[in-house]
């Protein structure tokens, strides 16, 4: 029988006390750079992702879901303090939110659990890899497991060669599956969950670290994904052509390869193929955990709440990677289950990560938060039908957003360029329709949700932009001019 939900004294600025010790369990599972190749989301038609799928068949699914960033940092500090990267100034790999003085002092997610009299735990990766300091790890979590990394074979498993980023390789390895990082990670969760006290309800995060690069599952993992019937994602070769120039500066000098060098040495179908492959090894060990859970006797008093930082181009739009503002960056997994979420349903609205702490604080009866800019999913977890005013914004660096209505996607870059898609007739976004006469109503509808908040990176931040003289055309790089002429270059 589920426990029932107490409303908490509030003793403070947001209430850290608590009135009752009969709570509902937060499982908190989050996945790093997982697109919608996920069975349940129809992202890839081979995808085998039955442990997810089935957390879904159990709870409510967000068929629409967004990051607010679509890079780790930025995206996991948005949605661990529920304030928008354009509120805080928080764009890229740095700097950690304790090191800007907007979040300095703020009460993240974590923090409001553990200050509420819960156990918690973290494992693998939550926030972005330090950006936590040691010193403040106590404030966050009352403790904190392992995160190992996904090790390194003997050599390059792919083509590319150096002077590549470690990172940017993919292939069968390690051999077992208790040797891969994930494995690791998701029994360190297990551990967590079989010996939580029992006189408190717990918050155990489990952040698994695939399917991010490197592309590394065991080899049993690949066979699920025969090379000669492997199908490729849809890409359109002349695709960019009707986008803004300024849609290049988003991704120009990252690590992630274009697809033109993927094509050039055969690379693109194994990069597919291991990005499938790291996906069913991540789906398993995610199977690992909420078999645990079941076995603990806690699933009927435990919230599940599973998503992934950002999505990732493994081809669309010519490149692979995030740091873009398309459907295949922004869209991610998003799965609520547990007491108080309706089973077996599908929720088409457009949601946020940023409204997970909402609704996290609503569901387990804690005071809400006049600061969060998220809004609560409580609504359409009870009824996935209910109307819902708001759409999902993504930010990427200054003056870049994107809004997503059930509709459309409408992009407006830092220069004042624009791109519109209509995602019903138009899922691939291949039709820019920004400059139709007939849409100019669209654009400024969509435009009114643009944030009214638009920082300029926090200081200390490696936001990673590059911008353009528009009198010279020189293109500018983090402030030094390196390029005089285009096109954009193409690794």
């Amino acid at each position: 029988m589920n426990r029932r939900l107490f409303v908490f004294a509030l003793l403070g600025a947001f209430g850290l006390q608590v009135a009752a010790a009969a709570r509902p369990n937060v499982l908190f599972l989050a996945i790093d750079d997982q697109n919608d190749w996920i069975g349940c989301l129809g992202g890839h038609p081979q995808v085998k992702t039955p442990h997810i799928d089935g957390l879904a068949k159990r709870g409510t699914l967000f068929t629409n879901a967004h990051c607010q960033a679509p890079l780790c940092n930025p995206s996991r500090s948005s949605l661990l303090t529920g304030l928008r990267p354009s509120s805080t100034g928080i764009y890229g790999l740095a700097p950690g939110i304790r090191d800007v003085d907007l979040t300095k002092n703020h009460i993240t997610l974590p923090q409001t659990f553990t200050r509420g009299g819960y156990f918690t735990y973290t494992c693998g990766k939550i926030y972005h890899d330090g950006s936590v300091k040691p010193k403040d790890h106590a404030a966050e979590f009352n403790e904190w497991g392992p995160a190992p990394g996904p090790g390194k074979p003997p050599q390059r498993l792919n083509k590319l060669k150096p002077p590549q980023h470690p990172a940017m390789d993919w292939g069968p390895f390690p051999e077992r599956d208790e040797d891969g990082g994930d494995y690791k990670i998701a029994s360190a969760a297990i551990d967590a969950l079989q010996r939580a006290p029992k006189d408190k309800p717990f918050f155990i995060g489990c952040g698994f670290r695939l399917p991010h690069v490197p592309c590394f599952a065991p080899p049993k993992w690949f066979d699920l994904y025969p090379d000669a019937t492997l199908r490729m994602p849809p890409v359109k070769p002349d695709d960019r052509d009707d986008t803004p120039r300024f849609s290049w500066y988003l991704h120009w000098k990252l690590p992630e390869p274009r697809l033109v060098t993927l094509e050039k040495l055969n690379e693109w179908r194994p990069l597919v193929r291991a990005y499938l492959a790291c996906t069913s090894y991540m789906d398993a060990q995610v199977g690992r955990v909420l078999a645990a859970l079941e076995a603990s006797g806690q699933a009927n008093d435990t919230i599940v709440v599973l998503w992934s930082d950002h999505g990732w181009h493994v081809g669309e739009k010519l490149i692979t990677g995030k740091n873009t503002l398309w459907e295949r960056s922004t869209r991610v997994p998003l799965i609520f289950a547990g007491p108080g979420v309706a089973t077996g349903a599908k929720c088409g609205r457009p949601a946020e990560l940023l409204d997970i702490f909402p609704t996290l604080l609503e569901l387990t009866g804690f005071p809400t938060r006049p600061d969060l800019e998220g809004h609560s999913l409580v609504p359409q977890l009870k009824n996935a039908t209910a109307p819902r005013e708001w759409p999902a914004v993504t930010t990427h660096n200054q003056g870049n957003h994107t809004v997503r209505t059930e509709h459309w996607r409408y992009i407006r870059y830092a220069d004042g360029s624009e791109e519109l898609y209509d995602m019903v007739r138009d899922p691939n976004e291949w039709d820019n329709l920004a400059t139709a006469p007939m849409h100019v109503k669209t654009k400024a509808e969509l435009t009114k949700w643009l944030p009214k908040k638009d920082l300029p990176p926090a200081p200390g931040s490696l936001h990673r932009i590059l911008t353009y003289d528009p009198v010279t055309e020189e293109v500018i790089w983090e402030g030094e001019r390196v390029l005089k002429t285009d096109p954009i270059p193409i690794f």
